[in-house]
């Protein structure tokens, strides 16, 4: 009975886990305890932790950095490589593969950065926040893929597949926009080294090396350059995600031919048995069918498909925990500029508007059409739900401001992006939901 019980609630648990809804859900969570041990008498140890120094000591001197540092370089390079991979692989063969079909979302994603970014920069213009205007312009997938997830049917999958498209080209927006516009102190000699190293893996990508392991050796020794360069290390592992192989070592016919021999082999092996032991055969005969099972798949899906889980279910929740807790106290100026107001109205209003604007324009002139079936009242709504501005968002944050003003621009920064976030989620539900019960009617 018990052992039943058990089996149920694992189940249960793989299932939750397994939805898309779980990620954006457990992000949130991870953010409002972040919030609620901010604001706790543990409010001073959790804001002196992501300060502790980790690394070790050579002849005296320190190699390492913050616990914060080590969470928003190192651990968010595993989330942007995952990103990376994600963008190669829509745009070699999803959403965004071909001029037609990769049209619309990136021209929608465009308009859904130059709104809230437009929108920010003339609220905060000469003032030391101006350069914030980065903070509104992206999307979070996980949150909105939560927010779709449980308004069920009522969002058509045509929507689903135009904001997750829209959501990909927003992230290649974002990298782009922390590349141009958030990095410092270009060292020439790191910049050439992190040249060579790109090269040397499009060439290792050209040579036909199927091999990850000489990949993510060289991404190491990638990302050590970009982040002595001055542009911000996780750029390392965009780039190396986009010369990761996508064409297997071997066929799926090869593959199956293979497989016949090894299930031939295993068989003969098993008429020679004695007991449940596995004959020596058997146990080679397996070994051959690991190594075939890894050479028959694409090398960028598997790579993907093993990091995805750490990065939602891990990276992202620990960096939303590290990155989210703001103690709101005397020290929160919320007239500092216009911070609140530019990445509220930015997120809340731009982004809808951005996104509806350039669709509609570019199906006017003909560059692009919408998905079948999907109305402009629907384009819409995914617009309002581009406005949750989680993860990216956040991260930006942490490289906008500079200056005595940092730490307060900071801490009200992250608190407009939880509102802000909150609120397009809540508006654009009730869009839809509101949508669904007119159209039934």
């Amino acid at each position: 009975m018990e052992a039943e019980k058990k089996q149920g609630f694992l189940a249960t648990l793989s299932k939750i886990t397994q939805s898309e809804s779980f990620a954006g859900v457990l992000l949130l969570c991870c953010a409002v305890l972040a919030m609620i041990v901010a604001n706790s008498p543990l409010g001073e140890a959790y804001a002196q932790l992501w300060k502790t120094k980790f690394g070790f000591s050579v002849d005296g001197v320190f190699i390492g950095m913050s616990l914060e540092h080590w969470i928003n370089d190192v651990l968010m390079a595993f989330f942007f490589l995952v990103v990376g991979l994600e963008i190669k692989r829509e745009v070699l063969f999803g959403e965004l593969a071909g001029f037609k079909r990769a049209a619309l979302p990136i021209i929608a994603a465009l308009g859904g950065m130059i709104g809230p970014g437009i929108i920010y920069y003339a609220l905060n213009a000469g003032t030391l926040s101006e350069h914030g205007f980065g903070i509104p312009m992206a999307t979070d997938i996980a949150f909105a893929l939560g927010v779709l997830a449980t308004l069920g049917k009522r969002v058509s999958i045509s929507v689903k597949v135009f904001l997750v498209s829209l959501a990909v080209a927003d992230d290649l927006g974002a990298i782009i926009v922390i590349a141009l516009f958030y990095s410092s102190g270009i060292s020439f000699e790191w910049l050439a080294i992190s040249a060579g190293i790109v090269a040397v893996l499009i060439v290792l990508n050209k040579m036909g090396v199927k091999s990850l392991k000489p990949y993510m050796v060289l991404g190491v020794f990638l990302w050590i350059a970009v982040h002595n360069c001055g542009v911000h290390a996780t750029i390392a592992a965009v780039m190396l995600a986009f010369t990761i192989p996508v064409a297997p070592k071997i066929d799926t016919l090869s593959f199956m031919e293979k497989l016949k021999t090894i299930v031939s082999h295993f068989q003969e092996a098993e008429s020679k048995k004695d007991g449940i032991l596995l004959q020596n055969e058997q146990v080679e005969a397996l070994h051959h069918l690991g190594k075939e099972k890894n050479a028959v798949q694409n090398p960028l899906l598997r790579l993907e498909h093993a990091l995805a889980p750490y990065s939602n279910y891990l990276i992202m929740p620990i960096f939303a925990f590290a990155n989210a807790g703001v103690t709101i106290g005397s020290n929160i100026d919320f007239n500092i500029d216009h911070v609140f107001l530019g990445i509220l109205l930015g997120l809340v209003v731009g982004k809808p508007i951005g996104i509806f604007a350039f669709t509609f324009i570019a199906e006017k002139l003909g560059i692009a059409a919408r998905p079948n079936g999907v109305s402009w009242v629907e384009i819409f709504g995914a617009g309002a739900l581009g406005g949750i501005g989680f993860t990216m968002s956040m991260f930006v944050t942490n490289l906008a401001f500079s200056g005595e003003h940092a730490l307060v621009a900071t801490d009200v920064a992250k608190i407009s992006i939880l509102i802000a976030s909150l609120t397009a989620g809540i508006l654009g539900s009730i869009f839809f939901l509101v949508r669904d019960k007119v159209s039934h009617h």
